[in-house]
């Protein structure tokens, strides 16, 4: 049997699968309920300043503000942060000379108000010592289920101050477990915390993709005793199925206008790319080889496809048009390279390459094609860019456990999430939402 993911695949078939197919069924043990932890395992080149003073009477609720928001700064690797417990809230003026001599730059403070109808009041500033500036703030009145959401948002809104960059803190992730034989398709927080289960199966669950909008999931299902893509409604839990030809349907990507999806289908015999409608129908065959062709992302701006092809002899990433055409070679680093994801601006191609046996997530600039190593683990699987482009959200293994990493490709900072016994598979990062 040929199979690109030989060095960790379980014998699941006798027949030539498409690489797509065997992701998510090497075994995954996990606790599905799994809280994640912070664990940042690297050291940022330049960070900024931040100082977060503690909310006043954040005890009262059921989450700690101050606590989600400095977690996710220091999970963007980006900022180097202090905490204190000041006697203040977001509208008190701080002592910028007694800060500053601490070695503050920039200050955030705020509060968490319990309101008579059992909502919260969360409200907060942000301060620029170093200009003696007030950089702004709001205030959000959440049920105590979207205290966390409510402290991604400030920490959105911290981000995007202090770097000019979109913050991620509120989009999502989806991912897939494996406990006690029973496969499951997860929707967490960027920050991997509050996971809700959006489907649970006894047959494999695999290659979950996020819809442009950020509202629909597609993905592969076995339910079936076979491979099928599915789209999954992710605020209703209402499904449709989009490619169900003879023989495997798998590797589901959406254009960058939701429209249509690239597809790998084996109906014609071997393992090609084809373009159908997200919301099913007839499928345009975009690459002609004998070879596996699988893997397929679009580009951010539509014009070309990348994807995995075994058609050099071993596996590569390739490019074309979006509507079939030439095929171009992209990397030549080591012979397998597999799992491309394009970075939001389409300057950088993200992928998966074996090196010396070890299997590492590489960065390549697609000007330049220059490349380079961003983990220092050797079981690395199937990269996904954050929509701000800054970070990389991967599978791996740690210490013989599987694990989520995320890493900023610009210093090379790592951070584990890492859930308490549980096997994790297939990240996917969900695209900014419009109130995000």
């Amino acid at each position: 049997m040929i199979c690109f993911f030989a060095h960790r695949l379980k014998a699941i078939a006798t027949q030539l699968i498409p690489l797509s197919l065997v992701l998510g069924l090497w075994g995954l043990g996990a606790n599905a309920w799994a809280q994640f932890k912070v664990e940042v395992t690297g050291v940022g080149v330049t960070q900024v300043p931040v100082h977060l003073n503690a909310f006043r009477d954040e005890g009262q609720s059921p989450q700690k503000i101050s606590a989600i928001i400095q977690a996710d700064l220091e999970r963007s690797a980006q900022f180097r942060v202090s905490s204190t417990a000041l006697s203040m809230d977001e509208t008190s003026r701080p002592d910028v000379a007694m800060l500053r001599s601490r070695g503050a730059e920039n200050f955030v403070t705020g509060s968490v108000t319990k309101l008579a109808d059992g909502r919260f009041d969360v409200r907060f500033r942000l301060w620029d010592l170093m200009k003696s500036q007030d950089l702004g703030g709001a205030s959000y009145a959440v049920v105590p289920g979207d205290l966390r959401r409510a402290a991604h948002q400030i920490s959105d809104f911290i981000y995007e101050k202090l770097t000019g960059d979109k913050g991620i803190f509120s989009t999502r992730i989806a991912y897939v477990t494996k406990n006690n034989n029973r496969f499951n398709l997860w929707i967490a927080d960027a920050d991997g915390d509050n996971a809700q289960p959006a489907l649970t199966s006894p047959e494999p669950i695999i290659s979950p993709s996020w819809a442009p909008n950020g509202v629909q999931l597609a993905y592969v299902s076995f339910e079936s005793r076979k491979p099928v893509v599915y789209v999954h409604d992710v605020a209703t839990g209402k499904r449709k199925i989009v490619a169900n030809f003879k023989g495997s349907n798998s590797a589901p990507s959406w254009s960058p206008d939701g429209q249509q999806m690239a597809v790998t289908l084996s109906r014609d015999g071997g393992s090609q790319i084809f373009l159908i409608p997200s919301s099913g129908g007839e499928a345009q065959r975009l690459t002609q080889s004998a070879s596996i062709d699988t893997e397929p992302v679009f580009t951010p701006d539509a014009s070309a496809i990348y994807f995995v092809s075994d058609r050099g002899g071993s596996p590569q990433i390739y490019r074309m048009p979006a509507k079939g055409g030439p095929v171009q070679r992209v990397t030549f680093n080591g012979s397998y390279n597999i799992s491309p994801s394009i970075s939001p601006d389409g300057k950088k191609l993200a992928y998966i390459s074996r090196q010396g046996g070890q299997f590492k997530l590489y960065i390549m600039d697609l000007q330049t094609e220059q490349f380079e190593a961003l983990s220092d683990t050797s079981a690395d699987e199937k990269p996904s860019f954050a929509p701000n482009g800054k970070l990389i959200i991967y599978a791996t293994q740690v210490a013989g456990k599987e694990a989520l990493m995320t890493v900023n490709w610009e210093n090379k900072t790592a951070v584990r999430l890492n859930g308490q016994a549980g096997d994790i598979r297939e990240p996917n990062w969900g695209p900014f939402m419009k109130n995000n």
